[in-house]
């Protein structure tokens, strides 16, 4: 695989996803927008493990390979997809980036006017994808 950026999760708990408030800093890309678990590259990683990496970092959640199902480059940036039961969420542990979670439609988030308008295309692309 190409040189990759950073990993992103498009993370279904239940028939909802994950989706972080960005930190409101002008230092970052895209700040107080809508977010999906996920960041950037740590070293010489992989896709798999940056993304499963940055998930535990900011809600707590190990996953695993196996729990991937999709994958897409985008850019520079990588998307994953996963799908967990909805008593899921009781074991999400916000860490310490960003202002906050919560769990949305996939469908509400493809037409937020905060979604981060390249993720919403990821998540419709999966969307399309996976169920028609």
């Amino acid at each position: 695989m190409q040189a990759f950026g950073g990993a992103k999760l498009i993370l279904f708990i239940g028939d909802r996803i994950v989706v972080l408030r960005r930190d409101d800093r002008a230092d970052i890309p895209w700040p107080g927008r809508l977010d999906l678990p996920g960041g950037g590259r740590d070293g010489e990683e992989s896709p798999q493990a940056c993304v499963l990496r940055e998930t535990a970092e900011e809600i707590g959640l190990s996953l695993q390979d196996r729990d991937l199902v999709w994958c897409e480059r985008y850019g520079r940036g990588v998307f994953f997809a996963a799908h967990l039961p909805a008593e899921a969420e009781d074991l999400i542990v916000f860490g310490s980036e960003g202002q906050g979670w919560s769990l949305m439609r996939a469908e509400d988030y493809t037409r937020h006017p905060e979604a981060i308008p390249h993720f919403a295309i990821m998540v419709r692309r999966y969307l399309v994808q996976t169920f028609g």
